[in-house]
């Protein structure tokens, strides 16, 4: 097998890409490396979250670790029940985890049920919760696809654009690879290569630009869950597009349409017709909360001529 990666448009091309180093005999794959990174850095940044708004971040620890659980739980649920094909002949492989096959959005749904089940436990607001760790999911999915980098998966269709990436065919998974790429198929210097969308770098970096306007915001935040709904609005926008460009999709039995696009398609539209309908409503009670809070001065004053209407002074109880 040949392990170098390229990225020729841009003058990028590297050597040996393994992936996986030993330890003392000890296989460890970059995929598993770089899961357990972003989790450690997901775990500081929902307690530093959790400080700066007050709450207990030994919650987020306890918290985290079910949902670290469950949502790799979920994630390999999701991807083993749309690629059920590839594990039917060997139900043992469903535990591999080493050779990748994890579905975000099942990791999302995991992580999410998990929420809601331990802030009926800690008698905590579930959305205070989901607001505190949208900024370290965000982070787990911009880390986490660089594991697809390493496994040669996650990439899109052939193309010959600034960030074209070519791979060998010998390091991919045949199934991966469609007509129009090896009707571009290269040869150099006796190695076959493919050149595809690296769809992994452009959620990476969709997802890195989400999480910086998540941090800009999220001082300026109107209500608890609003974090959380924009992160999903922004994820499922940027998904709309990558998902189409892969080769991998996972599709929905009997009627073939990727069903990552499809469920990404719906959390734009649903989160959309929330954000909106709860900026509404939060600016009719601040609205009506304002008022509650004032009342007029009496129109009345002993020994003075009352205000006219506009020049109506009001005192705050």
């Amino acid at each position: 097998m040949h392990y170098n990666i390229s990225f020729p448009n841009l003058g990028i091309y590297l050597d040996h890409v393994g992936k996986s180093i030993s330890i003392f005999g000890f296989s460890i794959a970059y995929y598993g490396m770089i899961i357990g990174a972003a989790i450690l850095i997901g775990f500081l940044i929902a307690t530093a979250e959790a400080k700066r708004t007050g709450q207990n971040p030994e919650d987020y620890l306890d918290m985290g670790i079910v949902g670290v659980i469950a949502g790799i739980a979920g994630a390999r649920i999701y991807y083993v029940i749309f690629s059920w094909d590839l594990y039917k002949d060997n139900l043992l492989s469903i535990f591999n985890l080493r050779e990748g096959g994890l579905a975000i959005y099942g990791g999302v749904i995991g992580a999410v049920s998990a929420v809601f089940v331990m802030a009926a436990v800690k008698k905590k607001s579930p959305f205070q919760i989901l607001d505190t760790i949208a900024l370290a999911l965000l982070n787990g999915q911009m880390l986490g696809r660089w594991g697809n980098f390493f496994n040669r998966e996650a990439f899109g269709e052939y193309t010959d654009c600034l960030f074209a990436m070519r791979l060998p065919v010998d390091a991919v998974r045949p199934g991966d690879i469609t007509e129009l790429m090896r009707e571009n198929m290269q040869r150099i210097d006796g190695v076959s290569y493919i050149q595809v969308h690296p769809t992994f770098l452009y959620e990476s970096l969709w997802c890195a630009g989400l999480l910086i306007i998540l941090f800009l915001y999220r001082k300026h935040k109107k209500y608890e869950g609003e974090l959380f709904l924009m992160y999903l609005f922004g994820y499922g926008a940027g998904r709309v597009w990558i998902e189409r460009l892969r080769t991998d999709q996972l599709v929905l039995p009997g009627i073939g349409f990727p069903v990552s696009e499809l469920l990404a398609g719906c959390l734009v539209i649903v989160t959309g017709i929330m954000l909106i309908y709860c900026r509404r409503h939060c600016r009719k009670r601040n609205e009506k909360k304002k008022v509650d809070q004032y009342e007029p001065v009496p129109t009345k004053i002993k020994g003075k001529k009352p205000p006219k209407w506009d020049d109506r002074l009001f005192k705050n109880r």
